[in-house]
């Protein structure tokens, strides 16, 4: 804001920072095998605010690296604040999306502790050169996630919904990264 005089920037200028930060925490953390500094990028939320990351990617297309990474940063959130609802969800979904389950790898019987360390190590992942993985793990996590919603009767179904379309833009988003084409 300081650099357009304490104004908000326009909606093509916004679009580029955005895609520019993102390149950059993905770059920054493929670069480095500083684990302190895997640990920072995982817990960016923890440093930045959900907020900041909110006002700068979550704006931008589903498909798309910002994207992307605002998705898996607000489904570790969730998980982070929700690890029993997550824990208790995950374990109904995994009975009827088995092949997910295994993708995503969350072990057996999922607590609240096994969905957190899932989450933060697909994030981990991200950054370690394998943000294609991260993707479909986290996009398998969701549809596990949505399948036990969808089974349970006094779920939300429209959470539901959404969490399955987060997961089907994130297997698009894993696709496209290995196709050199998620920008």
């Amino acid at each position: 804001m300081e650099a357009h005089g304490a104004t908000l920037p326009g909606p093509a200028e916004a679009a580029e920072a955005a895609h520019a930060a993102a390149a950059l925490v993905v770059s920054a953390g493929r670069a480095d095998t500083d684990p302190e500094l895997a640990a920072r990028l995982v817990g960016l939320v923890d440093e930045v605010g959900l907020d900041t990351l909110a006002e700068l990617w979550s704006d931008r297309p589903a498909r798309s690296l910002p994207g992307a990474l605002w998705r898996l940063y607000l489904v570790r959130e969730w998980v982070r604040r929700q690890p029993a609802e997550a824990s208790r969800e995950y374990g109904a979904g995994m009975l009827v999306a088995p092949v997910e389950h295994v993708v995503a790898g969350v072990a057996e019987p999922p607590g609240p502790d096994d969905v957190l360390a899932m989450i933060d190590a697909v994030l981990g992942g991200a950054f370690r050169g394998d943000l294609d993985v991260a993707l479909e793990r986290c996009a398998a996590f969701c549809l596990v996630v949505a399948t036990g919603r969808a089974h349970d009767d006094s779920a939300d179904v429209e959470l539901a919904a959404a969490l399955s379309t987060t997961a089907a833009d994130l297997a698009a988003c894993a696709a496209l990264w290995r196709a050199d084409a998620l920008v």
